[in-house]
């Protein structure tokens, strides 16, 4: 709260505003990021509620959101018998403490259960509506909100507002919609937009006269706070963008409060409305009154209710959980002795280090499957390099990295050309140019419609003969030099070694190493798809694994780091050389770089790839919808360049498990795509520090991605996205 605001206050109102206003950021730092279109990772929505239960997050945002956080009762049903057994049925109860007979149980999914959800004033007035010509007010107001969004965070710099960065967005909002006529008439409701003229210029200004005027000291800071969670939940989509914004800036030491001013924004569509229902109807006015003053009082409540009713639910849940993990935990106790002989206790020929994603599990099967001189390891697939990419030539820096993380080093690529290094330049501007072009509002009718025939030809010949698509700034050149850059000067040998022997260490990569070391970063590979990058490598900050993969290539192949290495307790054999590399996750396929001399041509190891190649292929093609007669490396790839495609692959649906353990405990197993593997030997971690950094890291990225896939089941309105075919871009990246 501003000075201003408090000097009309004292004493013990000052405290309770205060209380008010902390309770106001306490609902908006609930709000989980959520990042752009270009840099898509999974996220788990309810990560800023992660210090309570997932039962009581179930319950509040059930309440204030209509969130369902669990499936309908009819599908545990089915899953009964089927999937869960009484066994799991009974261990779900004691875990949970529930004393309920397996009958009652039962019953309890024939029982219609009727909720009562927190309504915002705006919800309340539709309520009350009885003419079902007007439209609604909830609607309208997301609608209105959504459109400044949009053209706040597009055309920031077109934006008219006074203030600075902590009032911006709010008075920019004011400011446009005080001019907006159209609403009241589209609304039917004349003087509405008089009210808009007597809000406050400030947002923390805002909260206060709200907070006064809707709550009046009838509800604690605490419900107040449950009433702005409310509000953002209705906007979640925006409320989680801005949210993303600020958790950037914390990287670098910068306050953002857009959350809190979409907040004064949404609270102040209430208040206005308020102000004008009570101005134009005395009798709506009091029902509403009523209502949400009354809700206000009922609010715990009505929570208590929502634990209550879903208690029963949540041991459902728990059984089918058990019906996937009591089966795996027995598979990895029992260990067959054959696999106590493992090609880790020899010298593998060929070592191959995969991202700990999913879909890396049936591949890695595949090519052990080759040979049982074959060792495979799983790693986070940024390969535990904290650098952000510039593409030569370019202005241009994309984190390569988790985002639970900040870029430490710059990787950028020293080229031998002027030509290459102005043709690349070049081809990112003019990618660039061309998206900003065809997203500029007041050009794009136009130029589409300037375009028409060239449109159709383009289509035409994308439908009948696809090419395989092209991401300009992920077409990364071969063979070139690295330079890394920290703090803006270029790393030493010393400092690349201290690099690697971490990123060995953590690994288990320290004391056997293969003539060829495989480091196969991932991606994805599809046409017309604007959510692209969420099928690419969460741990890369969505994008491929393929220039980290190349830059440890290139810092662990430096015979001077091999040399300072050894000072470190790590000799890597003279003969070793380590391989960057591609496992294209739609294609099942594995391209490997710099590895064309007729001697490597002639290695095994090659013809051991695309066995394993055909191998997982085969095995995948029958998970997906496709009637496609052709050969599945054939159906693969025409899938990837399929413009219609809406489901090019599936990403990590059906995740279900992180292991952390050597891989011999796995290596016996088909785990069916569906376990994230991250190999790690306890008697390498004396400290348990490359544990606690396992558990850190990458176990919260593999809950983000398990929690995100989770909730867009649960409740896929709120939590999915549908596919492309509805999908307009907002902003060239911002989302869809």
């Amino acid at each position: 709260m501003t000075s201003t605001a408090l000097s009309s206050l004292s004493g013990n109102n000052a405290d309770q505003h205060q209380a008010y206003m902390k309770a106001a950021t306490t609902a908006c730092q609930r709000i989980a990021p959520l990042w752009p279109l270009d840099q898509a990772i999974a996220v788990n929505p309810w990560w800023q509620l992660r210090q309570q239960s997932i039962s009581d997050v179930s319950a509040l945002v059930d309440v204030l959101g209509k969130v369902q956080c669990l499936m309908p009762k009819s599908y545990y049903k089915d899953q009964w018998q089927r999937q869960i057994t009484t066994e799991h049925l009974a261990l779900a109860k004691q875990s949970l403490g529930i004393t309920a007979s397996e009958q009652t149980l039962l019953a309890y999914l024939d029982e219609a259960l009727a909720h009562r959800h927190w309504l915002n004033i705006s919800d309340c007035l539709d309520e009350e509506r009885n003419n079902p010509q007007k439209m609604a007010w909830h609607e309208e107001i997301i609608h209105q909100i959504s459109q400044f969004c949009a053209l706040f965070c597009q055309y920031p710099e077109r934006i008219q507002a006074q203030g600075n960065a902590d009032t911006r967005f709010y008075q920019a909002w004011l400011s446009l919609v005080q001019q907006d006529k159209g609403i009241e008439i589209l609304m039917g409701e004349h003087g509405l937009n008089q009210h808009f003229f007597h809000l406050p210029a400030d947002p923390q200004q805002l909260l206060t006269v709200a907070s006064e005027e809707l709550i009046g000291g009838n509800a604690s800071p605490e419900i107040f706070g449950h009433y702005c969670h409310a509000l953002l939940l209705d906007i979640n989509g925006w409320a989680s963008y801005l949210a993303y914004g600020a958790w950037q800036d914390t990287f670098v030491g910068s306050a953002n409060n857009q959350v809190e001013q979409l907040l004064a924004v949404r609270l102040a569509w209430d208040l206005v409305v308020w102000r004008h229902i009570r101005s134009q109807d005395a009798g709506s006015f009091a029902a509403v009154e009523r209502y949400f003053k009354g809700q206000l009082l009922q609010l715990p409540q009505r929570l208590a209710e929502h634990q209550e009713t879903q208690r029963y639910l949540w041991v459902w849940q728990r059984a089918l959980e058990y019906s996937y993990q009591l089966p795996l935990q027995q598979q990895l106790i029992r260990m067959p002795k054959k696999a106590e002989q493992s090609v880790s206790i020899q010298a593998p020929a060929l070592q191959a280090v995969f991202c700990i994603d999913v879909r890396s599990e049936p591949m890695r099967r595949a090519l052990e499957a080759q040979y049982t001189g074959i060792q495979t390891l799983g790693f986070a697939g940024f390969f535990g390099l904290p650098i952000e990419y510039s593409p030569v030539g370019s202005d241009y820096v994309r984190p390569q990295l988790p985002g639970l993380l900040k870029p430490a080093i710059r990787a950028e690529q020293r080229q031998n050309g002027l030509d290459s290094i102005k043709g690349l330049s070049l081809g990112i501007r003019q990618q660039a140019c061309s998206q900003h072009t065809l997203d500029a509002a007041p050009s794009s009718f136009g130029l589409i419609e300037a375009q028409g025939l060239l449109k159709a030809f383009t289509l035409l010949k994308n439908s009948l003969l696809p090419s395989a698509p092209l991401h300009g700034i992920n077409q990364v050149p071969n063979a070139d030099q690295w330079i890394l850059r920290q703090a803006g000067a270029e790393m030493t040998i010393e400092q690349l070694a201290n690099l690697a022997a971490g990123v060995l260490q953590a690994m288990g990569l320290t004391q056997t190493f293969a003539p060829r070391v495989l480091l196969l970063g991932h991606g994805s590979c599809s046409a017309n798809n604007p959510q692209a990058a969420a099928l690419d490598c969460g741990a890369c900050g969505g994008q491929t694994g393929e220039v980290n993969a190349k830059v440890l290539a290139q810092i662990l192949n430096s015979a001077a780091v091999r040399a300072e290495l050894q000072h470190k307790g790590i000799t890597i054999p003279e003969g070793t050389r380590f391989i960057a590399g591609l496992h294209n996750t739609t294609t099942d396929e594995i391209n490997c770089y710099d590895y064309t001399s007729e001697q490597e041509a002639e290695e095994p190891w090659l013809a051991w790839l695309t066995a394993a190649t055909v191998t997982a292929q085969a095995q995948r093609i029958a998970t997906l919808e496709s009637t496609s007669t052709q050969l599945p490396a054939q159906a693969f790839a025409q899938r990837s360049k399929d413009w219609s495609q809406l489901r090019p692959e599936w990403g990590l649906a059906n995740n279900a498990a992180f292991i952390v353990a050597p891989r011999i405990r796995t290596r016996h197993l088909d785990l069916q795509g569906r376990s994230f593997l991250h190999d790690y030997q306890w008697e390498q971690d004396s400290n348990f520090g490359i544990l606690e950094l396992i558990i850190t890291a990458p176990m919260v990225v593999t809950n983000w991605i398990n929690l995100q896939y989770y909730a867009s089941v649960t409740d896929n309105l709120k939590y999915g996205s549908g596919n492309k075919l509805l999908h307009n871009v907002v902003g060239g990246h911002i989302g869809v």
